[in-house]
């Protein structure tokens, strides 16, 4: 802060954990106590009430997502929108969804090239179709494909299929994390 840092971002986990264990929010709440400067706490956020009860615990200003963010982007509308009212969004439309992930395959195709764009796409699809009913079918099925078309090709069919069956997207299993989504309280390690 002294240096002239005009805010810093604390993730609540260890190098060494990697993506396992659970974030812990004790080392947030005391960098926050210890500073005048905006704090930004990490770890583990992927749903609205987990943002919701990090602020709480921790004083931060406020949260940044990762790989909640994966495959579901707008999980910061859903945040930013119960933050503000207490209420949750409607979950976003099939279609939306559809148009959403083909756009970013177009985007990731023309950074990458057909061969690799192909090949890194696949967990990008992932993503956002593992958390969907028969997500994880398609995804093996995906795993197959190796051309920028086919993707294409599969990705819109399975999302019409989908969108025939839902309007809006099934909000089943969408954590990203491996403790259980249902638990809402913070968890903090000694």
């Amino acid at each position: 802060e002294s240096a002239g840092v005009a805010m810093v971002a604390v993730h609540g986990r260890t190098r060494e954990q990697g993506y396992k264990g659970m974030a812990e929010y004790d080392t947030v709440s005391a960098v926050k106590a210890a500073l005048r400067i905006p704090v930004v706490a990490n770890g583990d956020i992927d749903s609205p009430e987990k943002a919701r009860d990090v602020l709480a615990a921790t004083g931060a200003d406020a949260v940044m997502i990762g790989r909640a963010a994966q495959g579901r982007p707008w999980i910061f509308r859903e945040i930013a929108h119960f933050l503000a009212t207490g209420e949750h969004l409607p979950a976003p439309e099939v279609l939306q969804a559809k148009a959403w992930l083909i756009e970013h395959l177009h985007d990731h195709y023309g950074l990458y090239g057909e061969y690799a764009g192909v090949r890194s796409a696949r967990k990008h699809i992932g993503w956002a179709v593992r958390p969907l009913p028969g997500g994880e079918a398609f995804r093996a099925r995906m795993n197959l494909l190796d051309t920028c078309e086919a993707q294409l090709d599969a990705v819109g069919e399975w999302f019409d299929e989908l969108a025939d069956a839902h309007h809006l997207l099934p909000t089943a299993n969408l954590s990203t994390n491996e403790h259980s989504p249902e638990s809402a309280d913070i968890e903090t390690q000694a």
